[in-house]
């Protein structure tokens, strides 16, 4: 159920295990209004499929060229496309700006990114686990990292940002996806998780009951049947983490909220009137957690846009959890 614009490493790999080449093109800098932050990557097959983006248009169209040229002569390089506010939309920089792209041919070629790097990258996000490829451009030498392993490194795998070191490293961060927690196995929890995959995250869905968390209705996600707090334990949330309740039942909601609370998740958010939320605090207030903790809940959840189908609430909610992510 991951979304297939995320597969784009195990995109390229698979293309050249399959005889086909592969390029893989990745954004290294950004100056002025780039679409498409530092680590965006495009994976190019050598039949001219390609996974991903690296631009919002035209830049995609060169990028592909180079890339085919890179799996015949087999030399990595680094392209920069500069434009000005009037020509940057032809050339699908927003506003104008500036962007470097780093194309790599797999496989044999003192400059190629090896085969052996890239499954290694491969079987770290699969498990998943975090890592780093380092790419020195001046030398074409690359080497995996973990995290522990480098202090830049480090700061890159927290605030979750690829990019050039002074010292001329190319730093491209792979971190687990972001995760979303629902609990309820509601009519909103249908597009929510199909929202929240498209925009990068693991989903998980938590109801106990059958009814409601099945397969049938919920085809091919991830579904538990335990008590919320009791499979919040076993998830063990950390900051990259997003909770929504959405039972509206607090022998379900309540536990789940009290668990979230304790936990680094960066956002929790619950399903409710103003007053169902009232009469939630006051159930937190006696069960010892102070105003500061309780302010942390998003409820209503989600922005208020209007929302009034499932859908739209999903979206609201989706939204809500990018602002507290990224603001």
């Amino acid at each position: 159920m991951t979304a297939t614009h995320d597969q784009i490493p195990e995109a390229a790999l698979a293309w050249h295990r399959a005889g086909k080449g592969a390029a893989l093109a990745t954004v290294i800098e950004t100056w002025g209004s780039a679409p498409r932050q530092s680590g965006s990557q495009l994976a190019i097959s050598g039949e001219g499929e390609m996974v991903g983006s690296v631009s919002g248009g035209c830049v995609e169209g060169a990028v592909i060229t180079e890339a085919l040229d890179a799996l015949q002569d087999r030399k990595s390089r680094v392209l920069t496309f500069g434009v000005s506010d009037e020509t940057a939309f032809a050339a699908g920089l927003a506003c104008g700006g500036t962007i470097r792209v780093l194309v790599e041919p797999v496989g044999e070629g003192a400059e190629a990114l090896p085969e052996t790097l890239l499954a290694a990258l491969v079987e770290a996000r699969a498990t998943p686990r975090a890592a780093a490829i380092v790419t020195i451009p001046a030398t074409w030498t690359r080497h995996l990292l973990t995290p522990g392993e480098d202090p830049a490194a480090d700061a890159r795998f927290k605030s979750d940002r690829s990019g050039m070191e002074e010292d001329g490293r190319f730093i491209a961060i792979h971190n687990p996806p972001l995760r979303l927690i629902v609990i309820g196995a509601v009519h909103i929890a249908q597009p929510l998780l199909a929202i929240a995959r498209t925009c990068g995250y693991a989903p998980t869905l938590i109801d106990p009951r059958a009814a409601f968390g099945s397969q049938a209705r919920f085809p091919g996600e991830t579904i538990l049947d335990d008590w919320p707090d009791e499979a919040l334990a076993a998830l063990k949330p950390d900051a990259r983490t997003a909770i929504v309740t959405l039972t509206h039942d607090p022998k379900l909601d309540d536990p789940a909220i009290r668990f979230a609370l304790a936990s680094p998740a960066f956002y929790l958010g619950c399903l409710g009137s103003t007053r169902t939320h009232a009469k939630r605090v006051d159930r937190l207030t006696e069960a010892g957690f102070t105003p500061d903790q309780i302010a942390k809940i998003h409820a209503p959840v989600g922005l208020d846009i209007g929302a009034r189908t499932p859908a739209e609430i999903a979206v609201s909610i989706m939204a809500q959890i990018t602002e507290t992510l990224r603001k």
